[in-house]
């Protein structure tokens, strides 16, 4: 009888305190198998390295119980990518990294996709461009540099600017420097930014417009010189800092920055939605992702929900114009 008494008056207790505990995490979803991290865009370039440092962070600082995946499919400009992601409604083990492209490649070739198909997670830094050239040319400025590009402006013998992609940020930023100071570039697409560059080293192409991580090891090397950031002031960072902008260093208020954000599925699940909310943001306060910012010159941006929806209303707003200016809008 005693013993039964005993009996009943755990299960009692076992009650209350299971109903007045706080909820654990060990209740919540976290992933059970691995995350495919899809990148709409070629290997070498800002996007394709940034997705491959947060999987090596989430593995690094055990962030995630199960891996995440990095995988490119940068076929028609990201479209692959951004169609394979449209596909996948509901799945919670599928995310996307973003650059511009999100923007650009349905505004240019009409594909059936727009970014509101998605889930939007976070918007992680804004990325900067530079205009480069190889540092074995005689342009020592910016304004050396196009004048000698005006010179031959005229002619089939134009100089070569190798960006990413056709009507991407690469191109959009090469017809703004075109529109502001009357010149004309041959443009030579690629498929990703770290083959831009590497096309420069080599001699391929002129200059480049690639973002400061996809050169910044090429430039340590003494490779690259970099002339103009496309920035509305100076990156405040090492030896950044003594890069100028395009204003100063040729008048024309031509300025740019790229999105670094992270998308769901379409109708990814809520509880799905809020592991990831934390998981991204743990991996952005990581010392690793800090130094890999100052390194690559990113602006840090982090933001969710409402602020990081309306920043990208904003910029879709922003590239279709600069799109119509430069004629690269899908008729």
């Amino acid at each position: 009888m005693n013993l039964t008494r005993r009996s009943a008056s755990f299960i009692c207790a076992f009650i209350v305190l299971a109903f007045f505990a706080p909820l654990s995490p060990v209740w919540a979803w976290e992933p059970s198998k691995p995350i495919e991290f899809v990148i709409p865009a070629g290997t070498g370039g800002g996007a394709d390295q940034m997705a491959r440092l947060i999987a090596g962070i989430a593995e690094k600082h055990k962030l995630s119980p199960r891996p995440l995946i990095p995988v490119n499919k940068a076929g028609g400009a990201g479209a692959e990518g951004f169609l394979y992601i449209k596909g996948k409604k509901g799945d919670a083990y599928t995310i996307i990294i973003t650059l511009s492209n999100l923007f650009t490649t349905p505004l240019h070739t009409g594909v059936p996709f727009n970014w509101k198909d998605l889930t939007p997670l976070a918007r992680l830094a804004l990325d900067q461009f530079i205009l480069w050239v190889n540092a074995d040319t005689p342009y020592k400025t910016a304004k050396e540099y196009l004048a000698a590009v005006k010179e031959r402006s005229g002619g089939e013998n134009r100089m070569k600017m190798g960006g990413t992609g056709s009507a991407q940020e690469d191109q959009i930023l090469t017809i703004q420097l075109e529109q502001a100071l009357g010149v004309k570039f041959t443009y030579v697409p690629f498929k990703g930014g770290g083959e831009v560059c590497v096309n420069l080293v080599g001699g391929h192409v002129d200059s480049t417009v690639n973002n400061p991580i996809e050169c910044a090891s090429h430039w340590k090397a003494g490779r690259v010189r970099p002339l103009a950031v496309f920035d509305t002031a100076r990156i405040s960072l090492g030896d950044w800092k003594n890069i100028p902008t395009v204003k100063e260093a040729l008048g024309a208020d031509v300025h740019y920055l790229m999105l670094r954000g992270i998308f769901g599925v379409p109708d990814m699940p809520k509880d799905a939605v809020t592991w990831y909310l934390s998981f991204l943001k743990n991996v952005y306060d990581t010392a690793d992702f800090t130094k890999y910012m100052e390194e690559g010159a990113l602006k840090p941006a982090f933001a969710t929900g409402a602020e990081y929806v309306k920043w990208v209303e904003e910029n879709e707003k922003l590239h279709r114009d600069l799109m119509a200016k430069g004629g690269l809008l899908n008729k």
